[in-house]
């Protein structure tokens, strides 16, 4: 079977132009309960600095500043950011960017990085480079998150295959220490 067309950043601003929540992040007891979990799943309770790739309209972005730092949120689409920064105007330790991610990774280390349903959206190279990229990037002692909708995407591949080749490509300098799986949704957090 032949790999779906790339999803575009301009994919992503056509559907936040249709609907400023496409995916009801603000709204839904799917992502409440989501983004609960996550928190909680989370192996310390404060962070120095972390990575969140895909953060939309900054709803997990809000919930995580409480825990850490500093915190580089970014995402493709500009309308989703434009929301973000308006949720977290209060939060100083937030900072947010528009970066096509792994082509445009960003400088510093990092004690947690989260990548929530977002992996299916990266082709196998992306993935491979992502993870890469996040080994290099990862403060001793921090933290990987991988939260995947475990069913049908409109990306590469489906959520369970983008986190299995994650976790195998993080091995061995990172093993999962917690995977659950919600109805909708699986959670591996992966360290040292």
């Amino acid at each position: 079977m032949a790999e779906p067309p790339p999803v575009t950043p301009a994919h992503f601003d056509r559907l936040y132009a249709n609907d400023p929540d496409p995916w009801k992040f603000a709204t839904s007891d799917y992502e409440r309960d989501k983004y609960a979990a996550t928190l909680a799943a989370l192996p310390h309770r404060r962070y120095t600095s972390a990575f969140e790739v895909g953060c939309s309209i900054g709803v997990l972005t809000q919930c995580l500043a409480e825990r850490c730092d500093a915190i580089l949120a970014v995402d493709v689409a500009d309308a989703a950011l434009q929301q973000a920064r308006l949720r977290c105007h209060d939060r100083p330790n937030v900072q947010f960017d528009r970066l096509i991610v792994p082509q445009n990774w960003p400088k510093g280390v990092f004690d947690l990085i989260l990548f929530s349903e977002v992996l299916y959206y990266l082709d196998a190279a992306d993935r491979k480079a992502a993870a890469q990229l996040s080994l290099e990037a990862l403060a001793p002692g921090g933290a990987i998150i991988l939260v995947n909708w475990h069913g049908p995407t409109d990306g590469f591949c489906t959520g369970d295959a983008a986190a299995e080749e994650m976790i195998a490509a993080c091995a061995p300098a990172l093993r999962p220490v917690t995977q659950q799986r919600a109805e909708r949704y699986r959670l591996d957090v992966l360290t040292a």
